[in-house]
């Protein structure tokens, strides 16, 4: 479905805090609507392995939670902001027009951050001009998506807006992540039930992602996110890298704001909702 067309999620409240401990058992957990199976992120079949998401608000923060289902749970990454996209993950993004945020977290609980701007909302003495983001001091580099360095499009990637600067080196305030893994840890020879990831980033982080909206939301708001999985798969002798999400993206250049899954609010508590 062309990303015009998407119908959003809708977002309910959660009545009680949630414990972030990965485990995703809480009574608003168990009563939020899910994602559909999630599907190629280049093509949109069915992903290999059972995928889903769901997402909760409350007044403190936005939850999302996964469930992930894999024979064979892996991770060998433990390095904070190590490549954790170079094995298995599960990934957020969210999109703040000028600016969008990128989380990955592995099934060791490693959590990899990156904040990007885009170079033309990036202006001296502009309101992203600030110590915070401050080119020379902070581990900020050019960033033209996946497709930088490749071919013709060498350099600036494919996306029409062009280069980002990337910050590697931001944290997002209050961020809590947690995973439950549903038997042994990169065990080939015990079948496990996959694992399940737990997400809070509280709204007093959102600042540079709000883009005029307001904080928390209120009801009919519409944000857009990227609800992502990458896995590597053993075929025929050889690994593959694959890549599932909420809705498809249509490349394999997932940093493309415009097609990430749009979500609205709701003021309903998860538990009244039709």
């Amino acid at each position: 479905m062309p990303e015009t067309e998407r119908v959003p999620y809708t977002v309910y409240r959660c009545r009680t805090p949630l414990v972030i401990d990965g485990r995703l058992d809480e009574p608003s957990w168990l009563v939020a609507p899910r994602s559909p199976r999630f599907v190629d992120v280049i093509g949109g079949t069915p992903a290999l392995y059972d995928t889903r998401a769901a997402v909760l608000w409350d007044d403190y923060a936005l939850y999302v939670g996964y469930w992930f289902e894999e024979p064979y749970v892996r991770a060998e990454i433990t390095q904070r902001d190590g490549i954790i996209f170079s094995e298995n993950d599960a990934e957020v993004f969210i999109d703040g027009g000028d600016t969008y945020y990128e989380f990955e977290i592995n099934a060791l609980g490693t959590v990899y951050e990156v904040f990007y701007i885009w170079k033309d909302a990036y202006q001296r003495s502009g309101r992203y001009d600030v110590p915070e983001f401050d080119l020379l001091t902070r581990d900020a580099v050019a960033f033209g998506g996946n497709h930088d360095r490749s071919g013709t499009r060498f350099w600036r990637g494919s996306h029409p807006r062009g280069l980002r600067w990337a910050f590697l080196d931001w944290d997002f305030p209050g961020l809590q992540a947690a995973v439950h893994r549903k038997g042994p840890l990169n065990d080939p020879t015990v079948v496990g039930q996959g694992w399940t990831v737990e997400l809070a980033f509280p709204w007093a982080g959102m600042g540079w992602l709000a883009n005029g909206r307001a904080l928390p939301p209120q009801e009919g708001d519409v944000w857009r996110l990227l609800f992502a999985r990458y896995e590597k798969l053993a075929l025929n002798g050889q690994a593959t890298h694959v890549g599932w999400s909420w809705d498809p993206v249509g490349s394999d250049d997932n940093h493309a704001p415009e097609k990430f899954t749009p979500i609205r609010f709701s003021s309903k508590y998860v538990d009244e909702a039709d």
